[in-house]
């Protein structure tokens, strides 16, 4: 074996790399997670041109929800690192909680104060929140094995001691 390649075993005639236990998706289950990635991501980021342009939609918007500008730009910027997250496979699972979180926030503004329809868009921003709801939950639920990984590697990394980090599992 030459040195710079990744170690491979064999599993039920088929090559498989050395990493694969990581991230033990199979390739149907990995493109499917991708496409899901991509379309959060291509949603989310979309938004972000109206959101740092100041565009009359977003202003009303936040200006409803008494968030307008910081709350718009704020959304803007975690939408943004969202984004970015789902798109390095690192770093999947985090993107994925970001942009659940920042979604769940948008669909309760839409349920309490902004309504479905905002602005006559027939409840399109409503209807794209939900997309990127599902998207982000069914991506936390594919690449759950590796957002415990990185779970773990953030409590080692903060040195609780197995009974403080029982909770975290």
């Amino acid at each position: 074996m030459i040195a710079d390649q990744t170690p491979v075993t064999v599993d039920e005639g088929r090559p498989k790399p050395a990493n694969a236990a990581m991230y033990p998706l199979g390739r149907r289950l990995m493109i499917l997670c991708w496409i899901l990635q991509i379309v959060t991501a291509a949603i989310l980021f979309q938004t972000l041109f109206f959101k740092f342009t100041g565009a009359e939609e977003s202003v009303y918007i936040f200006t409803t929800l008494g968030l307008e500008p910081w709350g718009r730009i704020g959304s803007g910027v975690a939408e943004l690192i969202a984004c970015i997250l789902l798109l390095i496979p690192r770093t999947v699972p985090l993107g994925a909680l970001l942009s659940l979180g920042v979604i769940s926030g948008a669909i309760m503004s839409h349920v309490t104060k902004l309504g479905i329809v905002v602005k006559g868009d027939d409840g399109l921003l409503f209807g794209l929140a939900l997309v990127v709801f599902a998207c982000s939950a069914a991506i936390l639920c594919i690449r759950r094995g590796q957002l415990a990984c990185i779970v773990r590697t953030i409590v080692s990394a903060r040195g609780l001691s197995a009974e403080e980090s029982k909770g975290i599992r």
